[in-house]
């Protein structure tokens, strides 16, 4: 067969990187104007690929809404090719939801314009997520076209394990699920076909090379040439160049070409015996580690906590509450959830989430961010009200004056947990006699008084004074409706709340039998220790900070967590790289300030200030070598002996019925030019641990591949990572905090980092980032979660999804409902060892639930569910179709196996 070349049109499009949003807005809108006008007049020019991302085009039919109907037009017809995804997503940084939110979006957006291209398209992702392919199947498309991940050895080198390494560009991806894509990868990168030459002998110069670099990887005689890069103008006179090829090659087919034909042919032609298969993440396992970019979940971390908040607001408070409201005959807001998840995932694409633009572009996403939580925020609201004003609460009416309040446990499972919400006690209307009489008549209104239960009974609460306050309400059918009011914030534990489901409160007027103020803080005393303690941990906090973590099921002791780590990082916002010869500075023996700031029958609270000193910045050898473009790896620069102060408060929170310690974190960086890290010692003797990746729990090699230079071997989380053996296991939770390092240092130690400053963006040119410094106030936070071991590691996975949920707590009135107080089991009931709920929502196309799950093990299982009043359960996918009907038992319960590793989606309509 003759050869045939496939040139593919195209720009990868980033939205914004080293200019803002806008600036590269404007280029976009010439670039689509220019491309429209050649798709009139130059009927050669077949199509162009719109870099896989319908916001191409809602970006650019917002400035040009004129255009809609030819866009349209040349969808339809296939000369633009539009979709699958909303935007070009980081897959690592984003959670799993937030990637199908992507995927499904992305698919809606697309066919109301035209076909979607069906092509798994991951060009310049930092890494890949291992349960793609599963993904990708469940979409309805059998292959993936990435950048990066796997290393081309060339067609006549013997591959030496086949796991991250090809000898082809064209492979097998197989998910840990056992899902397989045909995957092409882009081993002459996406710009090996760009600014094709139209005269012949430069056209000559050109082929020669390029071919023989794509023939070098190719397994079939189909080559792929891409013709564009970033930001890349259409090349207009494409078709003239291809031309002069074909009189250069007459043996040669040259085509104007896309990804469906391409892709189509290829999978014609390939021998499927001579291809590479490479499993789950590519992380480009096999090669020197400084091309990795993994050290972008380290930049600008306050991007990444703003996310992970944002995200789980919607998936895990907003997604599943709606659908409570729903079954209650409250309207579900598919429009406005699609709305508050389009303005996250515009901060979604690699560059920005990454952390790895221009300072403006993440001022931008902090808007974004905040526009999106404030959505979130105010969907939350009326769900919850709606919810809540279901649920009989007429019980309290008994205590006069009383003031009930819900806790909701949006997550999927029976949780404990300390829980704060503001009681206003009495309202009095303004403005009559005027607004200090009425505050002045509220001040006089008692606050003493006790919480009790749904069944009446009292329950531990602190309650605290936050005297007369201004508020205001917002009915639906009149004016809004100013007042005061008198308030205090009641803290209590809510225990064993449903899966989806709540328990009901009321502070009640009259004197406590178990009611208090929050403790005072205190220092205790010379002969005392600093301890925390309950029924399952003890943890005893030395005179450096570190702490001693005694998990009493299993009997084991983890000794020296809590040591702060700092050293110098002279690279930019992809890489991290430490100073030649430097060594770190830790906190390790030196002093701390010790207090209890509270010790009550909720929770044990003791801060550990550290006042320690860390050089103020890197010396001056580092902005000459960022001035002249100094590669990372060859820069000499060292930081100065000048120190600047570094205040680390740590609060450590033990509460009442808990399996993990709390720790945050709060500081002032002063410095610039270094690295914080938070190092937590396992001593377990394991050459693997776990981190939670996207829909999988990984499994990854502590030491790296030979090939391996890099000193560093950070890696990406989500909630948690962790090291375990057979009878021990201990994992560290996150909120936002991405990045990780297991050390080599004989504990297998857990680094996870909680700063990286920096002041440059790196890649292609020189461009200063002084907000990526991080200076000012930061903050983060974690948990520590001792387990029984590898049987019991989803446990802790379990306990790390929880800490990244928040609690809903809302104020009511007593009032009938339908809905008991007491006695009701939840919303949604299901049991499956090794099961994480990921998600619950309601189907914008149906109207019926759906609930998603993964199984976080290697083997196979089985989920049960039941739901009161479901009718017509059925098998969905990751697009949230109906498939297969499933039948549920006498009791309503629905079973089904599970295999290793796989994502299940359920949908059941509601009676």
């Amino acid at each position: 067969m003759e050869k045939q070349i496939h040139v593919i049109s195209h720009t990868h499009w980033d939205r914004e990187w080293y200019m803002p949003f806008e600036k590269h807005r404007l280029k976009l809108v010439r670039l689509m104007d220019s491309l429209l006008e050649l798709l009139d007049r130059d009927s050669e020019f077949k199509s162009f690929h719109l870099d896989g991302q319908t916001i191409v085009l809602e970006d650019y039919l917002q400035v040009r809404p004129d255009r809609r109907e030819k866009v349209e037009a040349y969808v339809r017809e296939g000369r633009l090719l539009n979709g699958p995804w909303y935007i070009l997503q980081d897959e690592f940084l984003t959670s799993g939801e937030a990637n199908l939110r992507n995927l499904q979006i992305g698919h809606r957006d697309a066919a109301r314009i035209g076909p979607v291209a069906k092509i798994g398209y991951f060009p310049d992702s930092f890494g890949n997520m291992g349960q793609a392919p599963q993904i990708l199947r469940q979409a309805g498309i059998d292959n993936a076209v990435f950048g990066r991940g796997v290393k081309p050895t060339g067609a006549n080198n013997v591959v030496s394990d086949g796991e991250f390494e090809s000898p082809y560009s064209e492979m097998f991806w197989q998910s840990p699920d056992g899902s397989r894509v045909l995957g092409i990868l882009f081993a002459n990168w996406y710009h090996n076909g760009m600014e094709i030459p139209t005269e012949p002998d430069a056209a000559k110069a050109y082929w020669e090379k390029r071919l023989a670099s794509v023939e070098r990887y190719a397994s079939t005689p189909h080559l792929l040439f891409m013709n564009g890069c970033d930001h890349q103008p259409v090349q207009k006179d494409v078709a003239e160049a291809l031309r002069t090829a074909r009189d250069l090659y007459p043996n040669l087919s040259f085509l104007h070409s896309n990804f469906p034909d391409y892709v189509r042919a290829v999978r014609e032609s390939v021998r499927p015996e001579a291809l590479s298969v490479v499993r789950g993440e590519l992380r480009s396992q096999r090669t020197d580690g400084w091309g990795t970019l993994v050290n972008t979940a380290s930049a600008r971390v306050y991007i990444k906590q703003a996310n992970q908040a944002n995200q789980s607001l919607l998936e895990k408070v907003a997604e599943p509450l709606a659908a409570v409201a729903s079954s209650l005959g409250h309207p579900y807001p598919h429009d406005e959830l699609t709305h508050a998840w389009k303005l996250l995932m515009q901060n979604h694409p690699h560059d920005s989430i990454c952390g790895c633009s221009v300072d403006e572009v993440h001022r931008e996403m902090m808007t974004r961010f905040a526009k999106s939580t404030h959505f979130a925020e105010g969907l939350i609201e009326e769900c919850a009200a709606a919810v809540v004003g279901a649920i009989d609460t007429s019980g309290f009416a008994a205590f006069a004056g009383a003031a009930p309040f819900v806790a909701l446990n949006t997550s999927g499972y029976e949780r404990s947990g300390v829980v704060t919400v503001e009681l206003e006690l009495e309202r009095r209307p303004l403005y009559e006699p005027s607004p200090a009489a009425i505050a002045d008549g509220l001040a006089s209104v008692p606050v003493a008084g006790r919480v009790v239960d749904a069944e009446g009974r009292e329950v531990y609460a602190s309650v605290e004074d936050l005297g007369v306050r201004f508020g205001y309400a917002l009915p639906d059918d009149r004016f809004r409706q100013p007042y005061m009011a008198r308030a205090v914030r009641v803290t209590l534990l809510a225990e064993r709340v449903p899966p989806l489901g709540f328990r009901a409160y009321a502070w009640a007027p009259g004197e406590a039998a178990a009611a208090g103020a929050p403790s005072v803080a205190e220092a205790a005393s010379d002969e005392e220790r600093y301890v925390l303690e309950n029924d399952a941990l003890s943890v005893a906090v030395a005179a450096d900070g570190t702490y001693d973590m005694l998990d009493k099921a299993t009997g084991r002791v983890y000794r020296g967590l809590g040591v702060f780590e700092n050293v110098g990082d002279i690279g930019n916002e992809y890489v991290f790289k430490q100073p030649d010869g430097e060594a770190p500075l830790t906190t390790k023996g030196v002093a701390a300030e010790l207090r209890y700031v509270e010790r009550s029958p909720l929770r044990t609270v003791v801060e550990v200030v550290h006042r320690w000193a860390i050089p103020a910045r890197a010396d001056d050898t580092l902005a000459e070598e960022r001035r002249k473009m100094v590669n990372y790896e060859h820069r000499k620069a060292q930081r100065v002996a000048e120190t600047v102060p570094l205040a680390l408060t740590t609060r450590l929170t033990l509460e009442t019925g808990a399996r993990s310690l709390q720790v945050s974190v709060a500081y002032d960086n002063r410095a610039t030019d270094h690295r914080l890290r938070l190092l937590f010692p396992s001593d377990i003797d394991s050459p693997v641990h776990y981190a939670d990746s996207v829909f999988e729990v990984a499994e990854r090699s502590t030491t790296p591949a030979p090939e391996w230079r890099n000193p560093s071997n950070a890696q990406h989380q989500q909630s948690f990572v962790a090291v375990d053996d057979a009878h021990a296991g201990l994992a560290v939770a996150n909120r936002g905090l991405n990045e990780y390092e297991v050390l080599r240092d004989g504990r297998n130690t857990m680094a996870v980092t909680l700063l990286r400053a920096v002041g440059e963006l790196g890649d292609w040119g020189v461009f200063p980032t002084p907000e990526a410094q991080c200076l000012g106030p930061q903050t983060a936070e974690l948990a520590v979660v001792p387990y029984a071991g590898a049987a019991k590691r989803s446990d802790a996975a379990i306990e790390a999804s929880l800490f990244q949920t928040p609690w809903t707590v809302r104020q009511t009135d007593a009032h009938a409902g339908a809905i008991p107080a007491v006695g009701f089991g939840g919303w949604l009931r299901w049991s499956g060892p090794s099961m994480l709920l990921s998600s619950v929502k309601v189907s914008e196309a149906s109207g019926d639930w759906l609930a998603r799950w993964y199984n976080m093990s290697g083997e196979p299982t089985t989920v049960r569910v039941r739901a009161d009043g479901a009718t017509r359960w059925y098998r969905s996918n990751v697009l949230e179709e109906r498939l297969e009907s499933l039948e549920a038992a006498a009791d309503g319960t629905v079973t089904i196996a599970v295999g290793p590793a796989e994502i299940v989606t359920l949908g059941f309509a509601r009676a």
